[in-house]
């Protein structure tokens, strides 16, 4: 079942004036694996008890993750090209975003190792298949 859906069945239930440790229990009847967890009930029915209409969730706030652009993997991939001795710090403050990010992009988007102060794509891949 879809969240809107739960949100749907929730809302009525607090219209027919149910407390949340009942609605709780229905939902552990009907939807025995699927059922939201009690604290989720309870915040949507205070919700829905103080005059919230909308069942969409609130938008999230703080800044988008928009690090992991294609041109900025492009532009990370280029500067370790140019230099394989260069650091987290020194990508980060160039490019002018977070360590962390540039350590993911590294990881997960380049599968880009660190192995003797260098970075090495797949080197230790590599060793294995040597030693193998």
């Amino acid at each position: 079942m879809h969240k809107i859906q739960y949100r749907e069945v929730r809302k009525f239930f607090v219209t027919e004036g149910l407390a949340p440790n009942e609605i709780h229990s229905k939902f552990i009847k009907f939807y025995v694996n699927s059922s939201p967890s009690f604290s989720t009930i309870r915040k949507w029915a205070a919700g829905f008890k103080r005059g919230r209409i909308s069942l969409e969730g609130n938008p999230y706030e703080g800044r988008p993750k928009n690090a992991t652009t294609p041109e900025i993997i492009k532009q990370v991939h280029d500067m370790l090209l140019d230099d394989r001795r260069i650091n987290l710090r020194g990508i980060s403050e160039t490019i002018d975003i977070s360590k962390g990010r540039v350590g993911y992009i590294f990881h997960e988007k380049l599968v880009i190792k660190r192995l003797c102060a260098k970075w090495c794509r797949a080197c230790l891949q590599q060793i294995k298949n040597a030693l193998a």
